[in-house]
């Protein structure tokens, strides 16, 4: 608890206003970090980077412990997921910091696959809170704060970081050095904020590459490998990419994760864990022995997953064009020649056009929701475009109207926002199986 001390101790004279508070409840925290502001005056790197300037005057070694750090638009927390296991399975107390969260916000942050107790939200968050860094965080900002506080306290031996939005202005991106940077597949995402040029997207994404370190990629365009290529290059970094021969390879191995889409993602989180984990001087089949058990047992809630049989209800986190094109080749090759039933929730910032073109072939019908957030997409605009598209579609006011609409005989599918898609869960679960 030195570090607690030291935070109360030696930065509050400057920093902290009053070190009789921190008196806030577990929700009254909840509440003060989900509202504060989304973006912040300065990019994320910079809060960050000065907040970690601050602590590392009396706690230097806060947030060093050694990390990989994933960027990319599809694919990051899956890719999170299969390495927390894959470094569990090694030995490694390990640290994991993925967003956003489906139901609970202790999901967020993770050590050895637990989530962080209520309690150390608490507390600190109260401590948070309570500081005056000089800058404004945002609501991630705070939630990496903790995170990086929370596995210091742990005494976690590797970090699996997950960048929230981009990478080269991310928050995340002011923590250091990793071991690894990895990019998972990039496409079009948050065109408002990272440009609708695939380039511009990659190079945004390839800003996490640090001098001299490892890269791994998972195969991309050829626009976004030349960048990344290029970007990798300038920092004298080497990278790798995931070669058609290791894709297929994984395709033969039995994975934790259901949906086509997840081999990509297996495979590149298996390439970076063998690099690492040779580096440590582990044999290789040693190696081999953890990661298959790893990725057999690797989970990953809310994407491919089946809540129900009878009747059939699958949730996908699909929230983007090139999430949906992996929705409908797993929906293709595990369900080959069926129409489905589409529950649809998206945020107004998405590409929800191209979305529903790319998945309309495979649709017997919509049904629309309006997530719970001030970002989402109506869901009586969204039924209107659709409906535009020439097939039929129903609008719904509630989330909880959605157990009343499944279909008995088709399979119904709920894609979108994980928002969405958390809440859905979140209520599910509190069902009573006599409903059906």
């Amino acid at each position: 608890m030195r570090f607690l001390r030291t935070f109360f101790v030696e930065i509050n004279r400057k920093y902290i206003y009053n070190i009789s508070m921190g008196k806030r409840t577990y929700e009254q925290v909840l509440y003060e970090i989900n509202n504060a502001r989304r973006f912040g005056n300065a990019p994320g790197v910079e809060i960050i980077g000065k907040i970690l300037q601050i602590l590392r005057k009396t706690e230097n070694d806060i947030g060093r412990i050694p990390f990989v750090h994933i960027a990319g638009t599809n694919g990051k927390g899956s890719v999170c997921a299969f390495l927390d296991t894959i470094f569990q399975k090694a030995g490694y107390c390990t640290g994991r910091f993925t967003s956003p969260h489906l139901i609970e916000f202790e999901e967020r942050i993770t050590v050895d696959g637990k989530m962080i107790p209520k309690a150390a939200v608490e507390r600190i968050g109260n401590m948070l809170l309570d500081a005056d860094f000089g800058i404004s965080l945002t609501m991630f900002d705070y939630c990496l704060m903790m995170a990086l506080i929370y596995f210091k306290e742990c005494g976690c031996g590797i970090m699996i970081i997950e960048t929230g939005l981009g990478g080269r202005l991310d928050s995340t991106n002011a923590i250091g050095t990793p071991l690894a940077e990895v990019i998972t597949k990039i496409g079009y995402d948050h065109m408002a904020i990272l440009g609708s040029d695939i380039r511009d997207i990659a190079a945004e994404k390839a800003g996490i590459i640090k001098e001299g370190t490892i890269v791994i990629s998972e195969p991309q365009t050829t626009l976004a490998a030349e960048v990344l290529k290029k970007s990798a290059s300038d920092k004298n970094a080497q990278i790798s990419f995931v070669t058609d021969e290791e894709i297929e390879a994984i395709s033969h191995r039995k994975i934790g994760l259901a949906g086509t889409y997840q081999i990509e993602n297996a495979a590149c989180a298996l390439k970076t864990a063998k690099i690492l984990l040779e580096n440590k001087g582990m044999p290789d089949e040693q190696i081999e022995k953890i990661t298959a058990e790893a990725l057999k047992q690797t989970v990953w809630p809310g994407r491919m997953e089946v809540l129900a049989d009878k009747p059939f209800l699958l949730v996908d986190g699909a929230h983007n064009s090139n999430g949906v094109m992996a929705l409908k080749s797993s929906l293709e090759k595990l369900y080959p020649g069926e129409k489905f039933v589409f529950f649809m929730g998206v945020m107004a910032d998405k590409d929800y056009p191209l979305m529903i073109d790319e998945i309309l072939p495979l649709a017997k019908c919509f049904i629309t929701v309006t997530p719970d957030s001030d970002r989402a997409l109506d869901s009586k605009k969204l039924a209107e475009f659709i409906r535009n598209r020439g097939i039929e579609v129903k609008c719904l006011m509630h989330i909880s109207d959605i157990f009343d609409m499944l279909s008995s005989t088709d399979k119904n599918i709920a894609f979108g926002s994980l928002y969405f898609i958390g809440e859905l869960k979140e209520k599910w679960e509190s069902i009573d199986e006599e409903h059906f």
